[in-house]
Protein backbone atom coordinates (compact mmCIF):
# COMPACT_ATOMS: atom_id res chain seq x y z
CA UNK A 1 0.00 0.00 0.00
CA UNK A 2 1.67 3.33 -0.74
CA UNK A 3 1.95 6.18 2.05
CA UNK A 4 -0.82 8.24 0.20
CA UNK A 5 -3.48 5.56 0.89
CA UNK A 6 -2.30 4.77 3.91
CA UNK A 7 -2.57 8.82 5.09
CA UNK A 8 -6.22 8.55 3.32
CA UNK A 9 -7.51 5.55 5.17
CA UNK A 10 -5.47 7.05 8.51
CA UNK A 11 -3.29 4.46 8.36
CA UNK A 12 -0.08 6.40 8.10
CA UNK A 13 0.90 10.10 6.88
CA UNK A 14 2.23 11.09 3.93
CA UNK A 15 6.28 11.61 4.33
CA UNK A 16 8.83 13.13 1.90
CA UNK A 17 12.37 11.26 1.43
CA UNK A 18 13.50 13.09 4.95
CA UNK A 19 10.46 11.32 6.98
CA UNK A 20 9.13 14.83 7.69
CA UNK A 21 5.43 14.49 7.32
CA UNK A 22 3.41 16.09 4.06
CA UNK A 23 -0.27 16.16 3.18
CA UNK A 24 -0.53 15.14 -0.62
CA UNK A 25 -4.04 15.92 -0.70
CA UNK A 26 -4.81 18.47 -3.41
CA UNK A 27 -5.17 22.25 -2.44
CA UNK A 28 -7.47 25.27 -4.25
CA UNK A 29 -5.78 28.62 -4.77
CA UNK A 30 -7.00 29.30 -0.82
CA UNK A 31 -5.20 26.46 -0.24
CA UNK A 32 -8.00 24.64 1.16
CA UNK A 33 -7.72 21.03 0.90
CA UNK A 34 -9.93 19.57 -1.90
CA UNK A 35 -10.87 15.73 -1.58
CA UNK A 36 -7.84 13.19 -3.27
CA UNK A 37 -8.00 12.77 -6.95
CA UNK A 38 -8.97 16.59 -7.39
CA UNK A 39 -7.24 18.46 -9.42
CA UNK A 40 -5.91 21.36 -7.16
CA UNK A 41 -3.40 24.06 -7.46
CA UNK A 42 0.26 23.15 -7.83
CA UNK A 43 2.01 23.09 -4.67
CA UNK A 44 4.96 25.64 -3.36
CA UNK A 45 8.20 23.45 -2.63
CA UNK A 46 8.60 23.70 0.97
CA UNK A 47 11.94 24.60 2.30
CA UNK A 48 13.13 26.44 -0.57
CA UNK A 49 16.02 29.00 0.25
CA UNK A 50 16.28 32.10 -1.83
CA UNK A 51 17.62 35.36 -1.93
CA UNK A 52 15.63 38.01 -0.51
CA UNK A 53 14.63 39.94 -4.31
CA UNK A 54 13.45 36.59 -5.22
CA UNK A 55 11.36 35.51 -2.51
CA UNK A 56 9.54 39.21 -2.92
CA UNK A 57 9.42 38.73 -6.31
CA UNK A 58 8.01 35.14 -6.11
CA UNK A 59 5.25 36.31 -3.04
CA UNK A 60 4.80 39.20 -5.24
CA UNK A 61 3.50 37.00 -8.62
CA UNK A 62 2.04 34.64 -6.15
CA UNK A 63 -0.21 37.39 -4.72
CA UNK A 64 -1.45 38.68 -7.77
CA UNK A 65 -2.48 35.43 -9.15
CA UNK A 66 -4.62 35.44 -6.07
CA UNK A 67 -3.04 32.86 -4.16
CA UNK A 68 -1.68 34.74 -0.63
CA UNK A 69 -1.37 30.93 0.48
CA UNK A 70 1.15 30.23 -1.31
CA UNK A 71 3.22 33.55 -1.01
CA UNK A 72 2.73 32.87 2.65
CA UNK A 73 4.78 29.54 2.06
CA UNK A 74 7.24 31.76 0.32
CA UNK A 75 7.79 33.93 3.13
CA UNK A 76 7.49 31.44 5.59
CA UNK A 77 10.79 30.05 3.56
CA UNK A 78 12.71 33.17 4.33
CA UNK A 79 11.29 33.72 7.59
CA UNK A 80 12.97 29.87 8.37
CA UNK A 81 15.89 30.26 6.50
CA UNK A 82 17.36 34.00 6.33
CA UNK A 83 18.64 35.94 8.84
CA UNK A 84 18.20 36.13 12.57
CA UNK A 85 17.79 39.69 12.59
CA UNK A 86 15.09 39.75 9.34
CA UNK A 87 12.67 36.82 10.94
CA UNK A 88 10.87 39.15 12.29
CA UNK A 89 10.13 40.82 8.67
CA UNK A 90 9.64 37.66 7.22
CA UNK A 91 7.07 36.16 9.78
CA UNK A 92 5.26 39.30 9.45
CA UNK A 93 4.72 39.34 5.86
CA UNK A 94 3.56 35.71 6.29
CA UNK A 95 1.18 36.80 8.72
CA UNK A 96 -0.18 39.69 6.08
CA UNK A 97 -0.49 36.70 3.28
CA UNK A 98 -2.58 34.47 5.44
CA UNK A 99 -4.14 37.32 7.09
CA UNK A 100 -5.39 37.76 3.37
CA UNK A 101 -5.81 34.01 2.99
CA UNK A 102 -8.44 34.24 5.67
CA UNK A 103 -10.32 37.31 4.35
CA UNK A 104 -10.39 35.58 0.98
CA UNK A 105 -12.29 32.45 2.62
CA UNK A 106 -14.87 34.63 4.05
CA UNK A 107 -13.33 34.22 7.84
CA UNK A 108 -13.65 38.19 8.33
CA UNK A 109 -12.53 38.02 12.46
CA UNK A 110 -9.23 36.13 11.23
CA UNK A 111 -8.02 38.04 8.27
CA UNK A 112 -8.74 41.16 9.99
CA UNK A 113 -6.68 40.16 13.29
CA UNK A 114 -3.94 38.47 11.76
CA UNK A 115 -3.62 41.23 8.63
CA UNK A 116 -3.51 43.62 12.08
CA UNK A 117 -0.61 41.60 13.27
CA UNK A 118 1.52 41.35 10.51
CA UNK A 119 1.34 45.02 10.27
CA UNK A 120 2.35 45.79 13.35
CA UNK A 121 4.85 43.61 13.09
CA UNK A 122 6.02 44.54 9.73
CA UNK A 123 5.77 48.19 11.18
CA UNK A 124 7.78 47.36 14.19
CA UNK A 125 10.59 45.55 12.73
CA UNK A 126 11.16 48.64 10.43
CA UNK A 127 10.69 50.85 13.68
CA UNK A 128 13.65 49.04 15.29
CA UNK A 129 15.95 48.62 12.29
CA UNK A 130 15.25 52.02 10.60
CA UNK A 131 14.70 50.39 7.28
CA UNK A 132 11.25 51.55 5.63
CA UNK A 133 12.82 49.83 2.29
CA UNK A 134 13.91 46.75 2.53
CA UNK A 135 14.38 44.58 -0.39
CA UNK A 136 12.56 47.46 -2.45
CA UNK A 137 9.12 46.85 0.03
CA UNK A 138 7.32 49.99 0.89
CA UNK A 139 6.59 48.58 4.57
CA UNK A 140 4.58 52.09 5.08
CA UNK A 141 2.16 51.27 2.24
CA UNK A 142 2.06 47.63 3.15
CA UNK A 143 1.17 47.95 6.80
CA UNK A 144 -1.43 50.58 5.42
CA UNK A 145 -2.85 48.89 3.02
CA UNK A 146 -3.06 45.49 5.76
CA UNK A 147 -5.07 48.33 8.41
CA UNK A 148 -7.44 49.45 5.30
CA UNK A 149 -8.40 45.75 4.19
CA UNK A 150 -8.75 45.11 7.83
CA UNK A 151 -11.30 47.42 8.33
CA UNK A 152 -13.14 46.29 5.56
CA UNK A 153 -13.62 42.85 6.00
CA UNK A 154 -14.17 43.66 9.39
CA UNK A 155 -17.39 45.79 7.68
CA UNK A 156 -18.19 43.53 4.76
CA UNK A 157 -17.75 40.06 6.95
CA UNK A 158 -17.76 38.49 3.78
CA UNK A 159 -15.32 36.80 1.63
CA UNK A 160 -12.97 39.25 -0.20
CA UNK A 161 -11.51 38.91 -4.00
CA UNK A 162 -7.59 37.91 -3.12
CA UNK A 163 -6.61 39.10 -6.36
CA UNK A 164 -8.32 42.29 -6.05
CA UNK A 165 -6.79 43.20 -3.15
CA UNK A 166 -3.53 42.29 -3.68
CA UNK A 167 -1.02 44.11 -2.01
CA UNK A 168 2.09 45.94 -4.39
CA UNK A 169 5.13 44.81 -1.66
CA UNK A 170 7.43 47.22 -3.39
CA UNK A 171 4.78 50.16 -3.71
CA UNK A 172 1.88 51.59 -5.88
CA UNK A 173 3.44 51.05 -10.12
CA UNK A 174 3.57 54.34 -11.61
Amino acid sequence: MSGTSEARRGGGRDRDTAGRARNARPRDGLGRPLPYGADGVERQPEGVVRGPEETVAEAQTLLEAGKPFHAHEVFEDAWKSGPEDERALWRGLAQLAVGLTHAARGNAMGGARLLRRGAGAVGEWASGTGRERPYGMDLAELTAWARELAGVVEQEDKAISAEAWAPRLCGRAD
